[in-house]
């Protein structure tokens, strides 16, 4: 059972989660306050392992709570604002939810916490999602007819499929440039370090400095495009690398 905490300025917020929770086998609420001294008052008083929290608080901001507090709670944030994203995911916090939350979307949020917490308790490291004997490297065939490249997945950066030809990005800013589909070359990508983020993009998780807006942000200054359910896929992925590579 997950112990759980809401902390929302607004009472009406606290009454969807709360009711949301109940739906939850594996959730028990402990509380729920209007008021982020009260909420610093029960951490204190009773046993919390979640924490559905506010960001835009009085007194003391969602994000400054997690500063002081998120070594003693995880924390799945709810906000009607979605430009604090990066720095909720840089802080380790479960999920990020944009109010009006639907409930599928707070059930998944849910299931991440009880695997989080069930991996907590098992002390088991997270094996990714690849089998361990996968292959770290592709081979396509370059423009050079009859060349064959190998390319290693740590060097990519991005790939940007273009109409009749995908275009493969390197660290060292070297464009290789193959006549296979993007949709090819992203069936042999393992899916832990690669995602689609646009009809015509797929990007390196590891090398992603950040998102803003419907950009993403990557080492080496370039800005990929995002959006839509690409963009909804990209966060679960970036937060569970986050988590797996803390």
């Amino acid at each position: 059972m997950i112990n759980c905490l809401i902390v929302d300025d607004e009472q009406a917020a606290i009454n969807v989660i709360t009711y949301y929770i109940k739906e939850v086998p594996y959730l028990n609420l402990v509380a729920g306050t209007t008021s982020v001294m009260d909420a610093v008052e029960l951490l204190k008083t009773h046993s919390i392992d979640l924490v559905f929290l506010d960001i835009q608080m009085p007194l003391l901001t969602g994000l400054k709570f997690i500063d002081l507090y998120g070594d003693q709670v995880k924390v799945i944030l709810t906000t009607a604002y979605n430009e604090y994203a990066i720095d909720a995911f840089d802080r380790n916090v479960i999920d990020y939810l944009l109010k009006p939350v639907p409930f599928e979307r707070f059930l998944k949020a849910s299931e991440k916490a009880l695997n989080y917490f069930n991996h907590k308790k098992s002390e088991i490291s997270v094996v990714p999602e690849a089998d361990k004997s996968e292959t770290d490297f592709i081979i396509v065939k370059t423009e050079r007819k009859g060349k064959m490249l190998k390319i290693n997945f740590s060097e990519v950066a991005y790939i940007e499929g273009l109409k009749n030809y995908v275009s493969i990005y390197t660290d060292k800013h070297d464009r290789i440039v193959t006549y296979s589909g993007i949709g090819e070359i992203e069936s042999h990508l393992p899916s832990h370090l690669f995602a689609r983020v646009h009809r015509s993009y797929i990007v390196s998780i590891p090398k992603i400095v950040g998102i803003d807006g419907n950009e993403i942000l990557m080492k080496g200054s370039p800005r990929i495009p995002t959006s839509g359910k690409y963009k909804e896929n990209l966060l679960d992925l970036f937060q569970k690398f986050a988590l797996q590579n803390r």
